[in-house]
């Protein structure tokens, strides 16, 4: 599978001044403790959550916009505030849509009083045979080529300053395939100490971003798949070796996990959760991410390797590369050990720096590509010797002035 996101374009959020991402398929941003890395993962969570929640809502979760605007930008009001992803949509069942390739984006005025105002919101889709249909929103009035928004947005009665139009603009059908996929972007950074606790059942069908509904989802996967079940189990004894199941067992109202070891044939013990190491269980929160039933279009997966012996390393790179084949995986980490895979190449790499009060993320630089092409040095070994440099930042200038929009008309 290729990437779905192709570039993430980046105006002032948190501590990217601006910025152009490209993605391969699976990408690893690789970066020091401090680089920014989480920031990058959170324009992912930021785009997944603006899609079903309102904006003031989602700004909230993170503690306003003041917290999220670029840090480096003033101590006045926050700047504009913007993103945008360039997706591929030619694959799987979306070619039964007709579509190839969609760009959506918006930029977001601050207020006094840490209000705010949506400035400009894009979205082009192009079909296959080259068409494009649109919607251009510049504060409260829409330009769009699809009927009837043509007709509706020449109304300013309807759009709301400090809400998104995508969630509502996104049921016409050129646009659905879009609002679909970003939607079911994810993020994940999976906390140990969730998994541990007794949980309050759901539907199971997506593991929320910590881990903390584990006990459901895998019980969905039970009813809905018993083969990707055992896949799990699978994965499971070879990143910990001797743990080859998990079940959920139910305490009143609550649920909790139960995880099956044996050693050389001796009768299986049962241990739950809080008797597990953390290792084991950001381990197991991962595997859920990739099987849950909710297949999500997008996987970000934050420094998988915490707490993980060196040994399992190679076990969590297999889920990840066979996870890349059925979603799009970003993972974020400074640990040698996940990079030491021969199959990743240049074009699976972004360096992650923080220079100068700011976050940059670059390509390999041309001597490091060299020495992974010819088979010098593996990017775990690279990493190691600290000679898995960054392009020049000046080289990067003209990607990181890109526009958050097009021209449309």
């Amino acid at each position: 599978m290729g990437p779905m996101v192709r570039s993430l374009i980046l105006k002032r959020f948190r501590s990217v001044p601006t910025g152009r991402i490209d993605f391969n398929n699976p990408t690893f941003l690789v970066g020091r403790n401090g680089s920014g890395k989480s920031n990058i993962a959170d324009a992912f969570a930021f785009l997944a959550e603006a899609m079903v929640s309102p904006l003031q809502e989602v700004f909230d979760r993170r503690g306003g916009i003041s917290s999220v605007r670029n840090r480096t930008s003033g101590r006045s009001l926050p700047p504009n505030i913007g993103l945008a992803v360039e997706c591929a949509l030619d694959q799987g069942l979306n070619k039964l849509s007709g579509l190839k390739a969609a760009r959506y984006g918006f930029e977001i005025k601050a207020l006094p009083e840490y209000r705010f105002q949506v400035l400009r919101e894009q979205c082009i889709v192009t079909a296959l045979d080259g068409s494009r249909q649109w919607f251009d929103r510049k504060r409260n009035k829409v330009e769009s080529n699809v009927e009837p928004l043509s007709v509706l947005g020449k109304r300013e009665d309807w759009l709301v300053p400090d809400a998104l139009a995508i969630p509502l603009l996104g049921s016409i059908s050129p646009f659905v395939v879009l609002l679909q996929r970003l939607r079911s972007m994810r993020v994940y950074a999976i906390e140990p100490s969730r998994l541990r606790e007794m949980q309050d059942p759901d539907s199971g069908t997506s593991l929320r971003r910590d881990g903390a509904n584990a006990a459901s989802v895998l019980e969905e996967i039970e009813r809905q798949s018993p083969k990707d079940l055992q896949r799990i189990g699978e994965f499971l004894s070879a990143i910990v070796p001797n743990t080859n199941a998990v079940e959920t067992v139910q305490h009143g109202k609550k649920l909790a996990l139960e995880f099956t070891q044996e050693w050389n044939g001796s009768k299986p013990l049962q241990f739950e959760a809080f008797n597990m190491s953390d290792g084991t269980l950001r381990a197991f929160g991962l595997l859920l991410a990739v099987y849950q039933r909710d297949t999500p279009s997008l996987i970000v997966v934050e420094e998988p390797e915490a707490s993980i012996h060196p040994a399992a390393a190679g076990a969590i790179l297999d889920l990840l590369h066979h996870a890349s084949r059925q979603m799009q995986v970003v993972v974020s980490t400074h640990n040698p050990e996940i990079l030491d895979a021969r199959w990743i190449e240049d074009r699976h790499l972004r360096v992650v720096t923080w220079q100068k009060g700011a976050t940059h993320v670059s390509n390999i630089s041309e001597q490091s590509k060299k020495a992974l092409q010819e088979h010098l040095m593996g990017a775990g070994e690279l990493l190691r010797s600290e000679a898995l440099e960054p392009t020049p930042l000046f080289e990067d200038l003209t990607a990181n002035q890109q526009s958050l929009f097009e021209e449309v008309g």
